[in-house]
């Protein structure tokens, strides 16, 4: 009975420090179930008499063996407020425009500057012109880099020499706080285990061995997700992400303002160059299209010939219906002139014998 009492102790004094350490990690990762295990515990080691094995054989009370605990990180030593100051964790993202006329070329060597820096391609989406269209479009591409923090702006730089930089934006988020968070929740979630494991070791009931063991198991998938989400953090603040869309252009975009008579100049220019593109572009689509364009004129052609026949064929028809018909006109106004001449001949012979 005294074994069990004590067995009973232990639990309460460790479900006591969970509790004690879980109020200094962020409140976002308690969980109800540690807060119930707790109570039901509390309840339990009551009922065993468990504040007679701390207040009187051990001559120690409750709070005093709970307060007790020292709770180190998981390097083997605790981490002063001063030193998480000055190393903080800052992500950094950058989102840059730039503009080449050397689209070939300028892939090429971004490729070579990344691997030469120790970064990485993340993602590459190429464009490389309209596969509809009679000539090469422009082309242009969406990466996304990951680069080492240190050498972070020796990149920027590089990228400013070998194109022009038409737009950037930079931006850092502090994750400081919500690292630290996370670091104490983690070794409080290991002072647990090991706790729980001596805990295993004195168990001699298989209910106690089973509610043991099922807390245990929780534990280990909260660490597991704790780890994964400090190391994916420790790679956004390692590995800064740059977002880098480039354009193939005939001509850069000027940076530097300029006065009126050299835009006018530069207009006027510009309009003279649209007019010899477009004649261009224009040639070379007929050239292009030729094939297609003679067989259209062929069909046109046969179509218009064929109506040409098809009116000419009811010219002809409407032609010599009009000209029978002016032939029966014709006939019927000599017969009916005729008949006329008869009539008068014969009134005249009746005349004559009157």
């Amino acid at each position: 009975m005294k074994s069990r009492n004590r067995f009973r102790g232990l639990a309460l004094c460790l479900l006591t420090t969970m509790l004690l350490t879980g109020c200094g990690a962020s409140e976002s990762y308690s969980t109800a179930s540690t807060d119930m295990a707790a109570e039901e515990s509390y309840k339990g080691a009551i009922a065993y008499g468990t504040e007679s094995y701390y207040g009187k054989d051990n001559g120690m009370s409750l709070e005093e063996s709970a307060g007790s605990t020292d709770i180190t990180s998981a390097e083997g030593g605790t981490e002063s407020p001063n030193a998480a100051a000055t190393n903080r964790k800052l992500i950094k993202t950058v989102d840059m425009s730039v503009e080449t006329k050397e689209f070939e070329s300028l892939m090429t060597t971004l490729e070579a500057r990344v691997k030469e820096l120790g970064g990485y391609i993340e993602i590459l989406d190429t464009y490389n012109g309209s596969a509809y269209s009679g000539y090469r479009s422009s082309r242009d591409a969406s990466i996304t880099l990951r680069i080492p923090q240190d050498r972070l702006e020796e990149f920027l730089k590089s990228v400013s020499d070998i194109c022009n930089v038409v737009r950037r934006s930079d931006s850092v988020e502090d994750v400081t706080l919500t690292y630290v968070d996370m670091q104490s929740h983690r070794d409080a979630l290991k002072t647990e285990q090991s706790r729980l494991l001596e805990l295993m070791e004195q168990a001699e009931s298989l209910e106690d061995i089973l509610t043991i063991e099922e807390r245990l198991t929780n534990i280990r998938y909260q660490l597991e997700s704790m780890e994964s989400r400090l190391r994916t953090m420790d790679n956004q603040v390692d590995y800064s992400t740059v977002y880098l869309s480039v354009s193939e252009v005939k001509e850069l975009t000027p940076v530097e303002e300029k006065t009126t008579g050299e835009r006018i100049v530069e207009g006027f220019v510009d309009s003279l160059k649209d007019v010899r593109d477009d004649a261009v572009d224009f040639f070379v689509w007929f050239v292009i299209n030729l094939p297609h364009l003679v067989i259209w004129t062929i069909v046109i052609a046969v179509i218009v010939l064929i109506i040409r026949k098809i009116r000419r064929k009811r010219k002809a028809k409407k032609e010599a219906a009009q000209k029978e018909l002016e032939q029966k006109q014709a006939a019927q106004r000599e017969a009916v002139q005729r008949e006329l001449a008869e009539r008068e001949v014969a009134q005249n012979e009746v005349e004559k014998k009157e």
